[in-house]
């Protein structure tokens, strides 16, 4: 069987950009001592996310990211293994929150922007414009970021309806302060966002792999895979850090209900 081993950073939110690039490498080799291929990481984590409402202890700096990225690129090729990377970007009409892949290589392999911005982020990033796949061997797997995997459903239909077996979901979500952990995964009673995720992968017949960090209070998710069915086959503890992984039998993932949309239809 065509078995894929990821794994999911359930990571500390960072209390400095020099931190997060610590947290990032020290997730990256737990994960290759698991055996994973691929690591994907929480929204943001490089440099840590933030919103024009927020205090920044350091502002954007393209040329500091440049050189975080290449010792995260110098450690996937030392390890051998993928990486999904939450993290921004600087272009000429702003700033991007984006994911960026490095092959087990350490080979830059592209961005995905992230396309459907949260309104109250729309003060500090610009959106991006367009949607990929990537490519690791057999695997192709896509990328949704946050807000537009919860409440944007077509982006996840867009990448498997072109051959993606998984998509990532990186995000970061805090209900707020008042509100206590969940008690179980998808609980009645918590937000909508973990039943959104289950959603995600059986309307499509694809693995979903959403990722958030290890929130103390106030998280309304965790990290967690969700089978072509859409049944969960594990999540990770609230609030605690470490690594979650998952076998995944690609060959299951065959697409087969986003395939069977007919757009013309709506």
């Amino acid at each position: 069987m065509p078995i894929v081993r990821v794994a999911l950073a359930n990571v500390r939110f960072p209390s400095s950009r020099e931190e997060s690039v610590t947290i990032v490498l020290d997730a990256m080799a737990s994960a290759s001592e698991g055996g994973a291929a691929i690591l994907c990481f929480p929204e943001n984590i490089v440099p840590g996310y933030r919103t024009g409402a927020d205090g920044e202890a350091a502002p954007p700096d393209q040329g500091w990211l440049d050189h975080a990225w290449s010792v995260i690129d110098s450690k996937a090729a030392e390890l051998g293994i993928w990486i999904i990377l939450g993290t921004e970007r600087i272009e000429t009409d702003g700033r991007r929150i984006t994911a960026r892949v490095t092959s087990a290589a350490g080979r830059f392999e592209g961005f995905q922007d992230k396309v459907q911005l949260d309104p109250s982020e729309e003060m500090a990033f610009v959106p991006g414009t367009e949607r990929r796949l990537f490519h690791m061997g057999e695997t192709t797997f896509g990328i949704v970021i946050c807000h537009e995997g919860w409440r944007y459903p077509e982006t996840v239909r867009w990448a498997v309806r072109r051959g993606a077996q998984i998509v990532f979901h990186p995000h970061i979500e805090i209900a707020g302060e008042s509100q206590g952990l969940p008690d179980r995964f998808a609980d009645p009673a918590n937000s909508f966002h973990e039943k959104a995720a289950l959603c995600r992968a059986a309307e499509n017949t694809c693995y979903f792999a959403t990722v958030n960090c290890a929130l103390p209070q106030g998280a309304s998710t965790t990290s967690a895979i969700i089978d072509p069915d859409g049944v969960l086959m594990a999540h990770h503890a609230y609030g605690e850090e470490g690594i979650l992984f998952g076998d995944l039998d690609t060959s299951r993932a065959t697409g087969f209900l986003a395939k069977r949309f007919r757009p013309q239809s709506v």
